[in-house]
Order: C-alpha cells, then structure tokens, then sequence
C-alpha cells in the first residue's frame, strides 16, 4: 500500500480529534457533527470508518476529499497537510472491494397487475386506485440474469425506483415533481409516504407534489420551492428526515409546515397509515 492510500485510510475519527472538531451524536461507529463550512443548527455530516458524508449537500468522500473541503484547498495540499501531521497508521486500513459493475436491462413497463405487488400495496394500507394511478410495474434483470418485476415510480429523469428484490433505481437518481399549477406544494421523502398521503385524504388534493427518492436530493428541491407559499413537509421520524427539515426550514422558514407533527410516534407517514387503519 503506497503513501497515498494510507493517507486516503486515515480514520475520520483521527481526523476530528486533530481538528478538535466535537461530535454532537455517535451511533456505533458513526459520528456526526455540524459542518464547519457553512452555518448550520443540527449535524448534518456523518463520518464512519475513513468516509463522511454532507447531507446539506449530498456529497462526501475519504479523509483526502475531507480535508479538501474542510480546507478549501486542492488534492496536493490536503495531502501535505495530512504527511505534516505525522499521523499514525496503527489501524488496519480496509480492504478495497473489487467493484462488480451492475447492468440491468428493463424488458417492459405496464400498468400494476401482479397480485404479489397489488397485494403489498394492500398491506401498506395504500389505495389501489391511486397507486395504478402514479406507479406501474417494471419487468427488468441484471446481469442478464433471471427477468424480475417490481412495482415502479419514475423520477424526473425517467429512471424507475423499485423495490425488488432490494430498493434500487433503474437509471439516474433523481426527484419526482408533479405539478399541478398550485402554489402549495406537499414534500414527502418516498412514493410510499405520497400514497399514503393521499390514501388518508381519500381525494388528490389541490396542491403540488414533490418526492425526493432520498433525503440526499434535498438540495435539488430548494429553488424549485422558492415561488411555492406555503411548503408542506412529511418527511421519516429519523436523523435524515430532521437534517432534510432543518434545511428546508433554514431556507424557507415561514413557509414550512413540518407535519410530522401528526405522525411522531411513528417511523413515517405509511408506518402511521398501517398501524392506525387496520
């Protein structure tokens, strides 16, 4: 292993304890703290072995890539940095995985008809009639592998979230807008949590929709939200789900209605729906 590479495996826990940064919550092996380059109220960064992760930004890297952002400065001096320090490598530096690139390949897309997928919907509490509406059902493999299907969302980039047999997108990661020329817009963080939305107001209410796929897409929906009056949030009752709502809100203020208001004691907006229309 060259110099480099022990300098990219440095733990991020090494890192933070040289730059005296204070972890605000550690999970296991995870920790998590505001980012220092810019002004933020909750921890939005995740470090956990050498990686880290922004949320505010839906970026991250290894210890190099931290301290080029940390620093602002370019590859060849966060590596000067980081040999100045005379870190020691008493840590066995993990083993880099050989990547096995996943092809797929979508065979056909058509309207919900498996009763395996028609009756997991039903499980979830959801409206039928509102999930042929807004999703369909994707026939795809991987690998030329065995054909599977799934139910499918598309994002605005014509890729397909599925669910089978392990969440995954089909095509570019992206948001789902669907407008319907109001100025009031309801966020939610998955298709499931829009459907339960609209299966507990029994109607599509006379508003905008936006689904981000991943609260790591936070930040494509800020200038989107700008022309909106009111901003309606029903994002999980996690940590992604604060930091999203803690960004919007900083951005929006006034605008944002944080709805999770309703759903609390529960692990989001269809985990509400299942326990409370049985």
């Amino acid at each position: 292993m060259n110099d480099i590479d022990n300098l990219r495996n440095i733990p991020m826990f090494q890192i933070l304890k040289r730059l005296n940064i204070e972890a605000i919550e550690r999970k296991k092996e995870q920790y998590w703290f505001k980012a220092k380059w810019r002004n933020e109220s909750t921890a939005s960064v995740k470090c956990e072995g050498n990686l880290y992760y922004d949320f505010g930004e839906g970026c991250g890297g290894n210890t190099i890539d931290f301290i080029m952002k940390y620093f602002s400065v370019d590859f060849v001096q966060a590596i000067n940095w980081l040999r100045g320090e005379d870190f020691i490598f008493s840590f066995d530096p993990p083993i880099p995985k050989k990547s096995k690139q996943t092809n797929y390949s979508i065979k056909k897309v058509t309207e919900l008809s498996s009763p395996t997928i028609l009756n997991s919907i039903m499980e979830r509490r959801i409206n039928l009639e509102f999930a042929k509406r807004f999703c369909c059902q994707v026939h795809y493999s991987f690998n030329r592998g065995k054909e599977l299907y799934s139910l499918g969302f598309m994002n605005n980039s014509g890729g397909f979230e599925v669910n089978f047999p392990k969440k995954y997108c089909l095509g570019k990661k992206e948001i789902t807008t669907i407008s319907n020329d109001f100025n009031v817009v309801s966020l939610f963080e998955s298709w499931s949590d829009f459907l339960s939305y609209l299966t507990l107001k029994k109607h599509i209410p006379k508003e905008n929709f936006i689904i981000l796929n991943s609260t790591s897409l936070v930040k494509k929906v800020i200038d989107l939200l700008n022309d909106y009056s009111i901003i309606k949030l029903f994002l999980d009752n996690d940590e992604a789900g604060n930091i999203a709502t803690n960004i919007l809100t900083e951005n929006f203020q006034n605008k944002v209605i944080d709805n999770r208001i309703h759903y609390k004691n529960y692990n989001d907006l269809n985990d509400y729906l299942m326990k409370t229309n049985t």
